[in-house]
């Protein structure tokens, strides 16, 4: 997601800061901005688009002796990517730079607007800047006021602040958003992750949740709620690959771990108290629509299968699923009260394109679900929702496929709530539900390295079936996928209550049975066609949150209130499960064999 550099020192800055905005790309980005302050003035450039774009608007500027100076990638949460919405972000006097969420930022921005301050953006992060000016006015202390700001934030964020009143410092602050402080002599970096500062700083601090502080003269003065205290600063690591892995062995696993937190970026601003909001649609988009055709490829595909029963079930209207490379060749029937929705990680898969271009000659309403704006999906629908997931670097996808099965959730409430088709009640549950998704999310201490253990289990074999019934169903087939790709292990999804029509022939002990048994949905159902398998010697992983005695290694799972907490807990060990035994294996977990992130040919 968003990437923040910053430095202070003698040297030039503006290379400084756009090499290390380039080395921070691979977070996904929509524009980017520069601010910087010499001879105790300020200067600042921004630009929507590739950092190319803010080179060409910088390649007559260049700095010179000592200065401050902040940098940022943005990915856009709050409003559009515009050179408004961009960062940093102007007060009076004062630039800030800010990664993460402040979930507070409209009752501070109304505070601060009948004060007279005129805001210029739609972003949360503005509210920062003018909160710091306004302190100041106050008590004219540079520092005290920074520290009063911090305090009345809520959320997570990463900060860096300049000001002319304070022309040789950075004021800094981290809570649930990553930064550190690099160290060279008296030069000072700071970075969102390791790679800008490698072959610049030799030591690195790593900022914890509620730290904050300031860089001057060659030093830095950190606090945390007990006040001040002292920098163990650490050796940095030269590999700049293994940097962006954040230490994770794979991008993949990082992708894996991080999807809590790009889950709140992806319903930021879309869910409130008791409704779902989606500023890229309104009303009058759905008037006479009557039925939802999606089509989508691969992961698409099934978080988009995922989605029907919840359109269907909450949104009461008819949703059809089409893969992508198949509709196109069976000259479908397109009637003009249907949506026609896409799903793309990339937004540039061929097939699914090719479909969306059918849909429009033929008139439909076109919505795409994606994760790149301005790509070639997004351009050609009427409509789109970005899915905010950053960029994905391992081949198979994992946050791309849950933050768009929450798109698809909250679409699906959405609807309901416009077409009234169930109570507020089951819509304020739907709701909370969603609300607790980032926590789910979380890897549980204990639960990969148990999954690591048991995974030497499953290297050998004639197969694997993953089963699950309704909502699991889709999910089985994802975790098949995953385990495929990355394994070239033979893996299956199937519907539970299909096997007795055929594959349970397939049943014994070489045979491994991945059993979605959610407490929440038909779990009756499901145990007694895991039984069955059982009672033919298939072995059985089973995850659930119900103890399971028949199974040869069970998996307990802790969320059981709602079926789509479940859905994503057990999302979350499936994408381990298959990465634990391909890296047993031996495997390339992130380039794996004749796989290409983005698919765009036939």
């Amino acid at each position: 997601m968003c990437g923040i550099v910053g430095y202070i020192g003698n040297k030039e800055k503006k290379d400084i800061l756009l090499d290390g905005l380039q080395e921070l790309e691979y977070r996904g980005y929509d524009s980017a901005g520069i601010a910087i302050i010499e001879d105790k003035h300020l200067r600042n450039f921004k630009a929507v688009g590739k950092l190319e774009n803010l080179r060409a608007k910088t390649k007559d500027y260049s700095s010179k002796g000592f200065g401050v100076s902040i940098g940022h990638t943005r990915w856009a949460t709050h409003g559009k990517p515009t050179e408004l919405n961009a960062h940093p972000h102007l007060g009076e006097y004062s630039f800030v730079v800010h990664n993460g969420i402040i979930e507070n930022y409209q009752e501070l921005k109304a505070k601060l607007q009948k004060d007279g301050i005129t805001f210029l953006s739609q972003t949360d992060t503005e509210t920062i800047v003018h909160l710091f000016e306004y302190h100041y006015k106050q008590n004219q202390n540079t520092f005290e006021s920074f520290r009063q700001t911090i305090s009345e934030l809520k959320g997570a964020y990463a900060i860096l602040l300049i000001t002319e009143v304070a022309p040789d410092s950075i004021f800094f602050a981290k809570n649930g958003s990553p930064m550190l402080i690099g160290f060279d002599g008296k030069d000072i970096y700071f970075a969102s992750s390791d790679t800008p500062i490698i072959g610049k700083a030799k030591e690195v601090y790593y900022l914890e949740d509620g730290e904050f502080g300031f860089a001057k003269d060659g030093k830095v003065v950190l606090f945390n709620s007990n006040g001040e205290k002292s920098l163990h600063v650490k050796p940095l690591l030269v590999d700049k690959t293994s940097a962006q892995k954040d230490g994770y062995r794979f991008f993949m696993e990082k992708e894996i771990y991080e999807q809590s937190r790009v889950m709140s970026e992806t319903m930021m601003g879309r869910i409130g108290g008791d409704s779902i909001s989606f500023e890229e649609l309104d009303e009058s988009f759905l008037e006479g629509i009557e039925a939802i055709k999606i089509c989508a490829c691969g992961t698409s595909y099934h978080s988009a299968l995922a989605s029907s029963y919840l359109f269907e079930r909450i949104s009461r209207i008819p949703c059809q699923v089409e893969i992508a490379s198949e509709f196109r060749y069976k000259d479908p029937l397109l009637n003009k009260n249907t949506l026609f929705v896409t799903i793309s990680q990339s937004g540039e898969t061929a097939d699914t394109l090719e479909a969306l271009k059918m849909a429009k000659r033929a008139g439909l309403k076109s919505l795409s679900i994606c994760n790149v704006d301005n790509s070639s999906i997004v351009r050609e629908s009427d409509r789109a929702i970005l899915t905010r997931a950053g960029i994905e670097k391992g081949v198979a996808s994992t946050k791309a496929f849950a933050t768009q099965t929450m798109v698809l959730w909250m679409l699906s409430v959405y609807f309901a709530q416009i077409k009234h088709s169930v109570s507020s009640e089951i819509i304020t549950s739907e709701i909370d539900a969603m609300i607790h998704v980032p926590k789910v999310l979380l890897v549980p201490d204990g639960l990969h390295e148990q999954i690591h253990r048991l995974s030497k289990r499953y290297l050998h074999g004639h197969g694997f079936f993953f089963i699950g019934r309704d909502l699991f169903y889709p999910l089985a087939l994802e975790g098949a996928l995953k385990l495929k790709e990355i394994s070239y292990l033979h893996a299956e999804g199937y519907p539970a209550g299909e096997m007795k029509h055929g594959p349970i022939a397939l049943a014994d002990s070489e045979l491994f049975t991945v059993a979605l048994m959610p407490r929440s949905l038909h779990y009756e159902k499901i145990k007694s066609n895991v039984e069955e398998l059982s009672a033919r010697d298939a072995t059985i992983l089973a995850i659930s949150p119900e103890l399971f005695k028949l199974a040869d290694d069970f998996i307990q799972t802790q969320y059981d209130s709602h079926p789509m907490l479940e859905f994503f807990e057990m999302m979350v060990i499936t994408q381990l499960l298959a990465l634990e035994i391909s890296v047993r294996l031996g495997n390339d977990v992130d380039m794996p064999r004749n796989l290409a992130k983005s698919v765009t040919v036939e």
